[in-house]
Protein backbone atom coordinates (compact mmCIF):
# COMPACT_ATOMS: atom_id res chain seq x y z
CA UNK A 1 0.00 0.00 0.00
CA UNK A 2 1.37 3.40 -0.91
CA UNK A 3 1.53 6.19 1.62
CA UNK A 4 0.27 8.93 -0.71
CA UNK A 5 -2.31 11.43 0.53
CA UNK A 6 -5.88 10.63 -0.46
CA UNK A 7 -7.08 13.38 -2.77
CA UNK A 8 -9.84 11.64 -4.77
CA UNK A 9 -12.45 8.91 -4.33
CA UNK A 10 -10.25 6.68 -6.48
CA UNK A 11 -7.32 7.30 -4.10
CA UNK A 12 -9.58 6.42 -1.18
CA UNK A 13 -10.77 3.22 -2.84
CA UNK A 14 -7.21 2.19 -3.68
CA UNK A 15 -6.14 2.82 -0.08
CA UNK A 16 -9.01 0.82 1.38
CA UNK A 17 -8.43 -2.09 -1.03
CA UNK A 18 -4.70 -2.00 -0.34
CA UNK A 19 -5.23 -2.02 3.43
CA UNK A 20 -7.68 -4.91 3.16
CA UNK A 21 -5.33 -6.97 1.00
CA UNK A 22 -2.33 -6.12 3.18
CA UNK A 23 -4.19 -7.62 6.13
CA UNK A 24 -5.11 -10.69 4.09
CA UNK A 25 -8.82 -10.00 4.46
CA UNK A 26 -11.39 -11.10 1.91
CA UNK A 27 -13.98 -8.55 0.83
CA UNK A 28 -16.78 -10.73 2.19
CA UNK A 29 -15.08 -10.73 5.63
CA UNK A 30 -14.80 -6.94 5.73
CA UNK A 31 -18.38 -6.54 4.57
CA UNK A 32 -19.63 -8.87 7.32
CA UNK A 33 -17.44 -7.32 10.04
CA UNK A 34 -18.53 -3.80 9.09
CA UNK A 35 -22.22 -4.67 8.81
CA UNK A 36 -22.21 -3.41 5.24
CA UNK A 37 -22.87 -5.15 1.95
CA UNK A 38 -20.23 -6.60 -0.34
CA UNK A 39 -21.65 -4.30 -3.04
CA UNK A 40 -20.97 -1.24 -0.89
CA UNK A 41 -17.40 -2.35 -0.25
CA UNK A 42 -16.89 -2.92 -3.98
CA UNK A 43 -18.28 0.56 -4.73
CA UNK A 44 -15.94 2.09 -2.13
CA UNK A 45 -12.87 0.20 -3.40
CA UNK A 46 -13.54 1.22 -7.01
CA UNK A 47 -13.82 4.93 -6.24
CA UNK A 48 -17.59 5.13 -5.96
CA UNK A 49 -19.47 7.43 -3.65
CA UNK A 50 -20.54 6.00 -0.27
CA UNK A 51 -21.83 7.64 2.88
CA UNK A 52 -19.42 8.82 5.54
CA UNK A 53 -21.01 6.42 8.00
CA UNK A 54 -20.41 3.47 5.67
CA UNK A 55 -16.80 4.54 5.12
CA UNK A 56 -16.18 4.79 8.85
CA UNK A 57 -17.81 1.38 9.47
CA UNK A 58 -15.54 -0.26 6.87
CA UNK A 59 -12.42 1.46 8.19
CA UNK A 60 -13.25 0.63 11.80
CA UNK A 61 -13.79 -3.04 10.92
CA UNK A 62 -10.23 -3.14 9.55
CA UNK A 63 -8.72 -1.19 12.47
CA UNK A 64 -8.32 2.16 10.67
CA UNK A 65 -9.55 5.70 11.18
CA UNK A 66 -9.37 9.02 9.32
CA UNK A 67 -7.10 11.97 9.96
CA UNK A 68 -7.57 15.39 8.38
CA UNK A 69 -4.49 17.15 7.04
CA UNK A 70 -4.00 20.46 5.25
CA UNK A 71 -4.24 19.95 1.49
CA UNK A 72 -1.01 21.53 0.27
CA UNK A 73 0.56 20.87 -3.10
CA UNK A 74 1.59 17.38 -4.17
CA UNK A 75 5.23 16.55 -3.56
CA UNK A 76 7.53 15.66 -6.41
CA UNK A 77 7.42 12.02 -5.27
CA UNK A 78 3.60 12.03 -5.37
CA UNK A 79 3.63 13.40 -8.91
CA UNK A 80 6.18 10.80 -10.01
CA UNK A 81 4.15 7.97 -8.49
CA UNK A 82 0.92 9.17 -10.05
CA UNK A 83 2.46 9.41 -13.51
CA UNK A 84 4.17 6.04 -13.09
CA UNK A 85 0.77 4.48 -12.27
CA UNK A 86 -0.72 6.06 -15.42
CA UNK A 87 2.11 4.63 -17.52
CA UNK A 88 1.40 1.13 -16.18
CA UNK A 89 -2.22 1.18 -17.44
Amino acid sequence: MTNLPIRTLTDLGDAVRGARREQGLKAIQVAAQSGRSRDLLHRLETGGDVTTGALLDVLRSMGYTLRLEPLGLPTLEEVRQRFAEDDED
